[in-house]
């Protein structure tokens, strides 16, 4: 889950956790700074751990988490070198694991991660992500034109061999096509999110253009179904 603060990433993820949880006799564990959202035994077994009361860090955290047999693991924040390298291995060992990043899409969120590392294990890093990466979602919460709520815009990525190639073969500025491609495979472009938003007259254009890092292929996009901005003819 990636997205800028106070965008609900972290009640994206307690509702995804309480989904398992309701579904699947699974061990989850969440690790977070500090705990938002209290869960309790379903059909799954949670444990949960406060960073800073019940653990140092999100790295020593990450340490000892295998050794209690989790199916799930939900970190809040992936903040560090060594927090996100953690990540990668617990992956990797066939654990599932939700995590935070703090980027404004997807695409950005697989050059945030290996970014992080020097230059010399970067490479090694895009090959490991390419192998767990199972998707991100980018998300936004925007008051309505109204004022009288907080409407969701979101970016899906799901990764399928297609991305897991240009992750491993390091052209993550092609990714962007790819996600546009993909809808019969349920992902959308925070564009597509943005201008559908715009379309319900939920946000006004002049928001959406705000809230984008693509201006102006949504413009394109909200000419193409009608919208206007501010000041335009109707």
């Amino acid at each position: 889950m990636t997205g800028p603060a106070g965008s609900g990433k972290s009640t994206t993820l307690a509702v995804m956790m309480h989904y398992i949880n309701s579904c699947k006799r699974l061990h989850l564990i969440t690790l977070e700074d500090p705990i938002e959202y209290e869960h309790h035994h379903i059909k799954g077994l949670v444990d949960q751990r406060e960073i800073g009361t019940d653990v140092d860090s999100f790295s020593e955290a990450l340490k000892a988490v295998t050794r209690q047999s989790p199916d799930v693991i939900m970190v809040g924040e992936l903040r560090d070198l060594e927090s996100i390298a953690l990540a990668l291995t617990i992956a990797e060992t066939g654990h599932l694991v939700l995590a935070t990043l703090h980027t404004r899409d997807a695409v950005h969120a697989i050059s945030r991660i290996v970014d992080v590392f020097p230059s010399g294990q970067q490479e090694q890093i895009y090959v490991q992500l390419s192998q767990v990466l199972i998707g991100v979602a980018a998300q936004q919460l925007i008051l309505s034109q109204d004022e009288s709520k907080l409407v969701l815009a979101c970016e899906i990525m799901r990764v399928n061999s297609g991305i897991q190639n240009l992750i491993r073969e390091k052209k993550v500025e092609q990714i962007y096509s790819m996600i546009q491609a993909g809808r019969g495979e349920g992902m959308v472009t925070m564009n597509e999110s943005l201008r559908e938003l715009v379309s319900l007259d939920l946000i006004d254009p002049d928001t959406a253009l705000a809230k984008t890092t693509r201006p102006k292929e949504l413009v394109q996009l909200m000419d193409l179904h009608g919208g206007k901005r501010k000041g335009e003819g109707k």
